[in-house]
């Protein structure tokens, strides 16, 4: 047979093998993102790297990777371990901006994955990590100026910054350069945004009633607390939240 005989007869089956592994991914994500749904990080992240040698350059898959690495760390009781997840999940978002640098969801996801790093690092560190944070969440909201997640972000960074007492302010900024401004009227303004972008999101009620509890407002946040409760979990870190602002209000209540 002609060799150019032999290619033409051939290209259907590469075809066919083309579309098998594209459906492979496919359903591979598609499973992937069930159990993510479902809360069951580990195994989204074998279907999603599974996903990834199919698909190796899929910026949503590589960012849905780091997402598990993230929210595995909640299943760890070791901080090594947590810190070598927070890293791995690090190393991931940073690929997935190199392969989509201007998808707000990939640039959000290297601000929260510093943000997780943050808390297993010096204070040097810590500190460049904070600034990041703030910067990646900015930028993630300059592209998209309704990402409810960005408005998250921004609004917990501005009242953690802005509960610093004085004393540690002033130290951080004569020894470490300090950090950007911030205040809890602005934590306010973006996490109330965020809970009118995605009122169902239990996170967002939680973290503003956290703000008006910075700013002193006992009553309003006691109320988001409690609204914030009342919406069924959606994600595996609703339910540390909501540990956190069930001790806020036992502390209120006392």
């Amino acid at each position: 047979m002609r060799p150019y005989l032999r290619l033409v007869l051939l290209l259907p089956l590469f075809a066919a093998g083309a579309v098998r592994v594209a459906a492979d991914a496919d359903t591979l994500v598609k499973e992937a993102l069930a159990a993510e749904a479902g809360l069951d990080s580990r195994h989204a992240l074998e279907l999603f790297l599974a996903a990834a040698r199919e698909r190796p350059d899929d910026a949503f898959i590589v960012q849905k990777i780091a997402r598990q690495y993230s929210d595995l760390m909640l299943d760890l009781a070791d901080d090594g371990e947590k810190k070598r997840y927070a890293r791995i999940a690090l190393e991931y978002s940073q690929r997935a901006v190199r392969l989509d640098p201007t998808n707000p969801v990939n640039v959000l996801s290297l601000a929260i994955c510093h943000g997780k790093l943050a808390l297993y690092s010096d204070t040097r560190t810590k500190i460049q990590y904070s600034r990041l944070v703030r910067e990646e969440a900015e930028r993630a909201l300059a592209l998209d100026p309704n990402n409810a997640w960005a408005h998250h972000v921004l609004g917990r960074w501005n009242y953690e910054v802005a509960s610093l007492g004085t004393a540690t302010r002033l130290v951080l900024r004569l020894v470490y350069g300090g950090l950007p401004d911030a205040s809890c009227a602005a934590a306010i303004e973006h996490l109330a945004r965020a809970v009118e972008l995605e009122p169902d999101e239990p996170a967002h009620r939680l973290e503003l009633g956290f703000a008006y509890l910075a700013a002193g407002e006992r009553a309003k946040a006691r109320t988001e607390f409690a609204k914030g409760l009342a919406v069924p979990s959606r994600a595996k870190q609703d339910e540390s939240a909501k540990q956190r602002a069930r001790e806020a209000l036992a502390r209120l209540d006392s």
